[in-house]
């Protein structure tokens, strides 16, 4: 809903979008932007608290249960004990990861979420994919966008390759992520190998690069 459709509805649920409430649509859907600003100082916890304003009534104070809710989102993230600190003391990862507290704070149906692994350490980065991948598992609708394959190999249900050209490719993760379909969409040669129990990808001629120097 940030811009119209060219063509066509565009529903949430049963609901047209741009006829929709603001605070209807932030009730059922989230969204993680890839950049984060802080326009104003504010510490973690009432940073987190901004993803519980749809459920609450204009004029209405946060309750004891949006309080709650908000503490364990930051658990979820790892940064359970920094409520008191300033945003900007914070970290690129540490901030990321607050910002997915704030979208797990909101308590959507759909989450939309644009590189979410972004900043972050890989425990980190298989903690909070595999946070969404629990919440797809109960019903939870989770689209993403990542540039690591790899970790939509092992987390992701469906794949949507972009090949920048208006071709596109949709279905299911282990049939799309193929090494013939990888190798067009980033032009370069890719192979895969399966290591206890996971498939990876990786590009050939780096392993190239990495073998002739070791060597």
């Amino acid at each position: 809903g940030l811009r119209p459709q060219a063509t066509g509805t565009i529903r949430l649920g049963k609901q047209d979008l741009q006829s929709s409430r603001r605070s209807d649509i932030a009730r059922h859907l989230a969204l993680l932007t890839q950049h984060d600003e802080d326009a104003f100082p504010a510490t973690v916890l009432e940073t987190v608290l901004v993803g519980r304003h749809p459920h609450i009534r204009p004029f209405q104070w946060e309750s004891q249960e949006d309080f709650r809710l908000a503490r364990q989102a930051l658990k979820y993230v790892d940064l359970h004990g920094l409520e008191e600190r300033t945003v900007a003391t914070l970290s690129g990862g540490e901030r990321r990861r607050l910002a997915i507290a704030q979208v797990l704070a909101q308590r959507p149906d759909i989450y939309l979420l644009d590189e979410p692994a972004n900043h972050l350490d890989p425990q980190h980065e298989l903690d909070i994919l595999a946070l969404f991948r629990r919440i797809a598992d109960q019903g939870g609708a989770v689209i993403t966008s990542l540039h690591d394959v790899n970790l939509a190999a092992r987390f992701a249900d469906q794949c949507l390759l972009l090949f920048g050209n208006g071709r596109w490719l949709l279905g299911p993760s282990d049939e799309v992520l193929s090494e013939a379909n990888l190798s067009r969409l980033y032009e370069t040669p890719i192979q895969a190998i399966e290591w206890r129990g996971h498939r990876f990808f990786f590009t050939t001629d780096g392993l190239t690069s990495a073998i002739d120097k070791a060597s």
